[in-house]
């Protein structure tokens, strides 16, 4: 079955605002899908119990729809999105390659979102200042990324799931407490979102 005849009945539910529904947004533009986005902000009153209703259990976001069938977390959203689909593979097929990709997931959903978008650039966005602790963790987060940060993308010469991650971070990293930091701190880190922010698919 091709690519297109395959996309025909393909919806995102999410919201514009959310990270990892932009993780999503940019692995469907990635692979070239047409879809259709559904927003649902789950912060509004009875979002929680439209996203539950959607096929999220937990009452979150993004949930994702292809014919029959519904998937939630972000992760199994994005590698189904790969292997289902026509278009560039988005995982590596190399074991280093792999666990490179794996660990900057990793590092972005337990250190990245919790840290430097809701530790560093919520408070930020609210007017409040962040725990002085919080400046450490975003600074040690950026230099591990750093270290870790490819030539050209992420995991080597092509763009991978964790291109897709990082970039929907970005622009909440930059607005946040270190933003400012990050070119003198993670100058790999920022040479490669100067790359990626052309990518018409993390616009």
């Amino acid at each position: 079955m091709s690519s297109a005849s395959k996309a025909a009945d393909v919806t995102l539910i999410g919201a514009d605002y959310s990270v990892y529904t932009r993780i999503c947004r940019a692995t469907l533009r990635l692979k070239g899908i047409e879809y259709t986005f559904e927003d649902l902000d789950v912060f509004a009153e009875g979002g929680a119990e439209k996203a539950r209703q959607a096929g999220h259990p937990f009452g979150r976001i993004p949930v994702f729809r292809h014919g029959d069938l519904t998937i939630f977390e972000t992760l199994a959203i994005t590698r189904y999105i790969d292997q289902a689909f026509d278009g560039p593979l988005l995982q590596p097929d190399n074991p280093n390659d792999q666990a490179l990709m794996n660990q900057i997931i990793s590092i972005i959903d337990t250190q990245v979102y919790p840290v430097l978008v809701w530790g560093l650039h919520v408070p930020r966005s609210e007017g409040r200042e962040p725990p002085p602790e919080m400046l450490g963790s975003g600074l040690k987060v950026l230099a591990a990324l750093d270290t870790l940060a490819g030539d050209d993308w992420l995991c080597g010469g092509s763009v991978s799931l964790a291109d897709a991650y990082m970039a929907g971070c970005m622009e909440y990293v930059i607005d946040s407490a270190v933003g400012s930091l990050l070119p003198g701190h993670a100058p790999r880190l920022w040479t490669w979102w100067n790359r990626a922010r052309t990518c018409a698919a993390f616009a």
